[in-house]
């Protein structure tokens, strides 16, 4: 499945996705999240002591949706399913996110003991507008 081309530059923005994924108990949880997409997969980056890391090793289904941040009537939705989770120890990929989204070298938010890792989205469907 590719994502609408129309649409797929909003990866490219200064976009806040929402990633919603299923808890245990079956309920849904929405949180935001940086995110890119490589060509093939949305990658975003999280903590393992996450609720949503925790919900993603249950039940690998999500859906990702951002607002065009130059015109809040266009957005891109996109469901997928986890197909990686990696460790980033070394922040490179954090760090990458915090050049785009704040123009810093490196993720300030960083606290001792966290344990980072970069989850990969396998697109499966979409929806847009504007």
């Amino acid at each position: 499945m590719t994502l609408p081309k129309s649409h797929a530059g909003i990866f490219e923005k200064q976009s806040f996705w929402h990633i919603a994924t299923i808890s245990p108990d079956g309920t849904p949880q929405s949180s935001p999240v940086w995110a890119t997409f490589d060509g093939t997969h949305i990658k975003f980056s999280l903590t393992r002591g996450r609720q949503k890391f925790r919900n993603l090793n249950t039940n690998p289904a999500v859906a990702l949706s951002a607002i065009d941040p130059d015109n809040s009537y266009r957005y891109l939705e996109v469901r997928g399913r986890v197909v990686s989770l990696e460790d980033d120890t070394e922040l490179a990929f954090v760090n990458s996110m915090a050049k785009k989204y704040m123009g810093l070298d490196k993720y300030p938010n960083h606290r001792p003991g966290d344990e980072r890792v970069v989850i990969s989205i396998e697109p499966t469907g979409a929806s847009s507008m504007g």
